[in-house]
């Protein structure tokens, strides 16, 4: 089949506002993305790479699913770069021109604005690996002279240096009290109840609602006891009250699910719609006996329980206790995200640790071996971190590499005799802002809370961010270097 080209439509002008300089910088940041995504061809490798071979289609099948995928990579970008939830980001989308245009959702005649719900599906239609692709690619651009060219860059991605941290991406889960997840699993099952009774069937059980009743006021009698004198013994008894009503509850709630897995054709519910009620249920169901002993160990026994063993979330996997001692959270509770950035601050490697953090060392090695892959097995010549990368294996793995060693050594004589090192003194300088740019990326990247449900979605939504960071970054190396052309 010959070439496909796509018609372009009719655009409205952007209007002209006076006055605000907030907009203009925030109009000039898209102009300059966009002008990243267009003149680096990225978009078009991205949009293809994702439709696959166009053979099988007409032209104009393969033109409107070209609109709509570009309308897709472009609103999860700029849903990251406004760190907007997908229902606020919308109604932002609906109310603004700029978007719009940056979206390619403008027409004269009228503007169709994706729901929320288009917006989360958008964001799914891309594997981590996929972004990951795109990310690297664009990185890989930048470090070429005709790559730069073509990104607006004055000068090339400089990867030589580069310095790595790892901090924790915390779960949008409640504080792991133990009692709480008695709490979380009663509402679960009871509202998975009302919903089979609701669509026809039912089983012999008391109110439902009666039950919610009871639990939140064992619950608001657990926070109040430990204010009284007894706490302790006035815990264990409202606890035991709670183990009791959860065993109710769980029975009742599985009687339904049986009910409702072998009857559901009675029912007015979709076959999908009664699989999705009894995967909720019994992802509660299953967990709840783990709950009620760990409640009981830590509450009514008095003894710690293994962080392996520990359940933080009944709607969470993969969480780890993470003991890091910073200021403001001295224990998180998430998943290890390992940065690297280089000197100029792109983030040209990233990990979110699935299961719990071998260590920044480990950490390191694997991002020497990503990094040997993306630019070259010589294209790392210095790297640069704090003293939780500093071990034996890694020291001397950098060593045989030719590699400068500007990790902060754990000794603290090893650390009094390097700094006397002009080279290891800088590079310990500039390894400081590696947590500056850690603190960007959390707070003006990633959601706050971090809403994605299950470790794919938040690996997804981390490598979404990355990117829109790295397109931010992008997008100020250009104003940079147009105004050393103005000067």
């Amino acid at each position: 089949m010959g070439k496909i080209y796509r018609q372009m439509e009719f655009r409205p002008a952007l209007p002209v506002v006076i006055g605000n300089k907030d907009y203009r910088q925030l109009r000039e940041l898209a102009e300059r993305i966009d002008a990243v995504l267009t003149r680096s061809g990225l978009e078009v490798e991205m949009i293809e790479k994702v439709l696959g071979p166009r053979s099988a289609v007409s032209a104009a099948n393969w033109a409107r699913a070209w609109q709509q995928t570009q309308v897709a990579l472009r609103c999860t970008i700029a849903r990251h770069l406004t760190i907007k939830a997908h229902r606020v980001f919308s109604a932002r989308l609906a109310d603004s021109p700029l978007w719009q245009w940056f979206c390619r959702i403008d027409r004269l005649e009228s503007v169709r604005v994706p729901s929320k719900s288009a917006l989360q599906r958008y964001e799914a239609q891309w594997s981590a690996a996929e972004i990951r692709w795109l990310v690297e690619r664009l990185n890989q651009l930048a470090a070429q002279p005709a790559g730069a060219e073509r990104l607006g860059l004055i000068s090339t991605l400089d990867v030589g240096a580069y310095f790595a941290d790892t901090t924790c991406v915390k779960a949008n889960i409640h504080f792991p009290v133990d009692w709480v997840l008695l709490r979380d699993a009663a509402r679960t099952l009871i509202k998975g109840t009302l919903v089979i009774r609701k669509h026809g069937l039912r089983q012999r059980m008391p109110a439902p609602e009666d039950f919610l009743r009871q639990m939140n006021r064992l619950s608001m009698a657990m926070t109040q006891g430990r204010r009284r004198p007894d706490s302790r013994r006035e815990r264990k008894s409202v606890l035991r009250h709670m183990k009791c009503l959860s065993q109710v509850i769980r029975r009742h709630a599985q009687r339904h699910v049986t009910a409702l897995r072998s009857r559901w054709t009675e029912s007015d519910l979709t076959e999908g719609q009664a699989a999705q009620i009894i995967r909720r249920m019994e992802n509660v169901l299953v967990q709840l006996p783990a709950a009620i002993k760990q409640a009981h160990e830590r509450i009514i026994g008095g003894r710690q329980v293994a962080n392996a063993g520990k359940l933080l979330s009944l709607y969470e996997r993969d969480l780890h206790v993470l003991v890091r001692g910073k200021a403001d959270a001295e224990v998180e509770f998430g998943n290890t995200l390992f940065l690297a950035e280089q000197g100029d601050g792109m983030i040209v490697d990233w990990k979110l640790q699935r299961e719990l953090s071998p260590g920044d060392g480990a950490l390191l090695d694997e991002s020497l071996d990503r990094m040997a892959t993306v630019f070259g097995a010589e294209a790392v010549t210095a790297v640069g971190g704090d003293r939780g990368f500093d071990r034996r294996k890694t020291c001397q793995r950098l060593k045989r590499e030719h590699i400068f060693n500007g990790i902060c050594p754990r000794n603290p004589q090893q650390l009094r005799a390097r700094m006397q090192e002009l080279d290891f003194q800088a590079m310990q300088w500039r390894r400081a802002q590696t947590e500056g740019r850690i603190g960007i990326f959390k707070n003006d990247f990633l959601e706050r809370p971090f809403r994605s449900k299950g470790f794919a979605a938040r690996e997804r939504s981390v490598a979404w961010s990355v990117l829109a960071h790295n397109l931010w970054i992008f997008s100020e190396l250009q104003r940079a270097d147009a105004l050393k052309k103005a000067a």
